[in-house]
């Protein structure tokens, strides 16, 4: 066994290791996989081997807390603790060991907790839901409660990490530094599908060889891809770019005064338009948008999401706020009119 191990180290593709584990700037240790739901799989179960090797909850009662109108995925164990109806209908029956809690209420979460809790993943802001951003300090304060009653703080990155909101990780906004983080997404640069599960030591020493694994997982091409887009991420100092332009495209959205609009949300390059359900189906307006060439998407909550690229320059910003404030005005002109998304 030795000899094979001798062997590996020195012709192996050590395909685990490529993706510098400096996200967070300190130790740690990750699992590469592939797209993101694969990541929280791989999230959920070291919380709950955790839960039983080092917290010593009784086996097989193990839970985890997640939030209302959170989207993390679309696994049947994923799926099982969503609150949007169609994510679960016709799926069920799903896994036990879940609960959920208000977005952004800490004292919810703190109320939730038990002996038996391994953990509360939580994304920094919720993308799929809405672009819900919690209130200031929110985080910050699930930290605190979490490190309190010894539960992992498992934050999911896939949408907001590496830069989107002005920050390389989200939760630095709160100044948290979390147990584990899930990222996907801008890891693979839009070229192909990468993600990981990066934590503490102590939380992922509990794998055992066989535990855990993924086919294309960590594979090189993908691991070079994701290196290649953290490098660029610094080398051209693409976070430090988000920082500044994100106020101004906030400032922009919020500017527009349209009867339809109801409020402007995000962080960073990841902003939401809300608009009025009992006015206007929000596909309407991403299918007018469309036509202008701006591509967005219609998210919960009626909301036109916002997520343009990190080299976008601020005259580009000011050429997409324009026509979004133009086919705004020509909807809200339009009213008189029955309009139906087609």
């Amino acid at each position: 066994m030795g000899e094979l191990s001798s062997l590996e180290s020195r012709y192996g593709a050590a395909n685990y290791k490529p993706l510098p584990v400096t996200l967070v700037r300190g130790e740690g240790v990750h699992v590469s996989a592939n797209g993101g739901a694969e990541a929280v799989e791989t999230a959920l179960k070291a919380a709950r081997k955790w839960a039983y090797k080092v917290k010593g909850v009784p086996t097989e009662r193990a839970e985890i807390i997640a939030a209302e109108g959170n989207f993390h995925g679309r696994t049947i164990a994923i799926v099982g603790f969503s609150s949007v109806p169609q994510y679960r209908e016709g799926f069920g029956p799903f896994p036990a060991g879940f609960k959920l809690v208000p977005f952004g209420d800490a004292g919810a979460l703190e109320a939730a907790i038990t002996p038996c809790t391994a953990a509360f993943l939580i994304e920094p802001i919720q993308g799929e839901g809405g672009i819900n951003v919690p209130p200031a300090g929110y985080l910050a304060k699930v930290a605190r409660i979490c490190r309190a009653r010894n539960v992992l703080l498992i934050c999911d990155e896939i949408q907001t990490g590496l830069g989107r909101t002005g920050r390389l990780l989200a939760c630095q906004h709160d100044g948290v530094r979390p147990d584990g983080v899930t990222l996907g997404k801008a890891l693979g640069g839009g070229l192909i599908p990468v993600s990981l599960f990066l934590a503490r030591r102590e939380v992922m020493d509990v794998f055992e060889p066989g535990d855990h694994g993924s086919t294309f997982g960590g594979n090189p091409i993908a691991a070079a891809v994701g290196r290649a887009a953290l490098d660029t991420l610094v080398r051209e100092k693409l976070v430090e770019r988000v920082a500044a332009l994100g106020p101004y495209l906030l400032s922009r959205l919020v500017g527009i005064k349209n009867p339809l609009v109801r409020e402007v949300r995000g962080r960073g390059l990841f902003a939401g338009i809300e608009l009025d359900a009992k006015k206007i189906d929000a596909n309407v307006v991403v299918e007018r948008l469309l036509r202008v060439g701006i591509l967005t998407k219609a998210t919960h909550r009626n909301t036109i999401r916002l997520a343009p690229p990190f080299v976008i320059k601020k005259s580009e910003i000011d050429w997409a706020l324009d026509r979004i404030e133009q086919v705004l005005g020509e909807v809200a002109e339009d009213m008189a009119e029955p309009l139906v998304a087609h």
